[in-house]
């Protein structure tokens, strides 16, 4: 019809689409003049001056310092691990080893809610303030939405010093403090590291908050954390001071304005309120007839005995800074060396780029067994990094590498009371939820069976390039086998095995007590769901 128009009728119709292209790149002329103004009327302001602190060193005659001697005395020069892979024994271990702290707490972590757990951990951390240990609390700035408050008050406790990592200057709206400062703000400190008197860490992939610690009855991380003692609690150590004393750290009171004296005040009520709520409380009391709980209390925690070491990145990556070959990634190959029989790879957030696919593939057709698990679509949190790795499928079959992937679905951690929110709001990590099931949030790997790696470290160009991370690489057969055993026990149960057909198409296999079912389009999602996904690859 348009052919059969008059020639000054067929140009004005064009007009107005010409008109819109003006009218956005005005917006976006507008757009960022604005966010420059802002970013001139709001800018970072000066690290300096600034305390230079460091971890404690004479801690070894308090009672956690005696302890780790005790257990370790019979495996000098050896570390003491306890992998953690249940969420409500990780909660109860880091409360317990808060309670026991005597000299000092040294606390990093990426994400930091204000729900139960985030609540009840803060307390701990504030009453151990007020027994008289010297608590540095440092946290990316990203996780920490609806937290103002409470960490400027924490801050003002004379034992307290709050640090935020990469800062975001205008506190509200938050979208548009990210928007002024993307090449600084997209750059995060993934570290999560819980050290007691530089006598006992925790490391691992969990953040602080419901989610990651079975408190809540619908979406649960199923994650994994090593405590540990021994001469590896050192290496934690001196990363964190490295973090603490970085020039992205910045004072907290630099970041957010003072707050009365009777905000401190706040989370303790905030704290009690917690417990009087019943389905907390049955949180609560559950975590009391953990056997964990009672093996700190009498000090017969099982610990591995092994040579372990930390992997991290310097904290200049957060700047840009880092030379190539000083990454992670680099120091983590070079020290878990090159699988020669069998690869187990466990990652939540898996996007193996092109040369993560190559370097697989390489392994494969050397003859070593390499299996992949991740989340199915229907499990994950974050679509977006779903979509990033669905592309990857088909090279991987076509490689040999075996793909698994979590159903969400009967994968749960023990069913956990519904828990409320308390002192502050947050999303998880940035993503839309798919289900209300399971996710996969672990990040290791074992090698031959024995060597395995636990941390943060998900395989993925973000890990890779911008933020930080950290991890331990344990060298223990008895450890490693147990988590290879552990996933191939579980693996039929929880996870859809990814295969290709003859004619290239993917299939999901689905094992349901004794039956098969084979799945022809991703499991548990809808047309629109897949069709977003599509969309979302490019």
């Amino acid at each position: 019809m348009v052919a059969s128009l008059p020639a000054n009728r067929q140009r004005k119709r064009a007009y107005p689409s010409l008109l819109t292209l003006k009218i956005i790149a005005s917006g976006c002329f507008l757009l960022a003049l604005a966010l420059g103004a802002v970013r001139l009327f709001n800018p970072l302001p000066p690290i300096e001056p600034r305390a230079v602190s460091y971890a404690l060193a004479d801690t070894g005659e308090t009672p956690l310092g005696r302890g780790a001697a005790r257990a370790m005395s019979a495996q000098p020069g050896l570390s003491g691990i306890h992998l953690l892979n249940d969420g409500r024994s990780a909660f109860a271990v880091r409360a317990m080893l808060a309670r026991a702290a005597v000299r000092s707490l040294d606390v990093q972590y990426y994400i930091w809610h204000g729900d139960l757990s985030g609540t009840l951990l803060l307390e701990e951390v504030r009453v151990a303030a007020e027994r008289g240990v010297r608590v540095r609390l440092l946290l990316d700035d990203n996780g920490t939405r609806g937290l103002d408050v409470p960490l400027a008050a924490l801050d003002a406790h004379p034992n307290i010093e709050v640090r935020l990592f990469n800062p975001i200057v205008l506190r509200w709206p938050r979208m548009l403090g990210l928007l002024i400062d993307p090449f600084r703000l997209n750059r995060r400190m993934h570290n999560k590291s819980f050290t007691v008197d530089n006598q006992v860490t925790v490391v691992g992939g969990r953040n602080v908050g419901d989610e990651y610690f079975g408190a809540r009855d619908s979406r649960l991380f199923m994650d994994l954390d090593a405590l540990a003692v021994g001469p590896v609690v050192r290496e934690v150590s001196t990363d964190f001071d490295r973090y603490w004393n970085s020039a992205s750290a910045y004072p907290v009171a630099r970041i957010l304005p003072a707050v009365p004296r009777a905000a401190a005040a706040e989370i303790a009520a905030a704290a009690r309120n917690v417990r009087q709520d019943a389905a907390a409380a049955a949180y609560i009391n559950a975590l009391s007839s953990l056997p964990i709980v009672e093996a700190l209390r009498n000090g017969t925690l099982e610990l591995t005995s092994a040579p372990v070491g930390i992997v991290s990145d310097d904290p200049v990556k957060a700047l840009g800074a880092v030379p190539r070959g000083r990454t992670l990634w680099s120091a983590l190959t070079r020290a878990i060396g090159a699988p020669r029989r069998k690869l187990r790879l466990v990652s939540g957030y898996f996007v193996p780029t092109d040369a993560g696919v190559d370097a697989l593939a390489s392994l494969s057709q050397a003859g070593v067994e390499v299996a992949v698990l991740t989340n199915a679509l229907r499990a994950t949190d974050v679509p977006l990094v779903h979509a990033g790795y669905a592309g990857y499928r088909v090279p991987l079959l076509r490689a040999g590498i075996r793909l698994f992937e979590l159903s969400g679905v009967g994968a749960a951690e023990a069913a956990a009371p519904a828990s409320r929110r308390v002192i502050g709001a947050g999303s998880d990590s940035g993503g839309s939820s798919t289900s209300s099931g399971s996710a996969l949030h672990a990040k290791t790997f074992v090698v031959d069976g024995d060597r395995l790696f636990v941390g943060l470290f998900n395989f993925d160009p973000r890990s890779h390039h911008l933020n930080t991370e950290l991890g331990f690489v344990i060298e223990s057969p008895a450890l490693a086998q147990f988590v290879d055993r552990g996933l191939g026990e579980r693996l039929p149960d929880l996870t859809y095995e990814v295969r290709l057909e003859t004619d290239g198409n993917l299939v999901w296999l689905e094992r349901r007590g004794g039956e098969v079912i084979r799945h022809r389009t991703e499991p548990g999602t809808s047309l629109r769901q897949r069709v977003l996904l599509r969309l979302l690859s490019y």
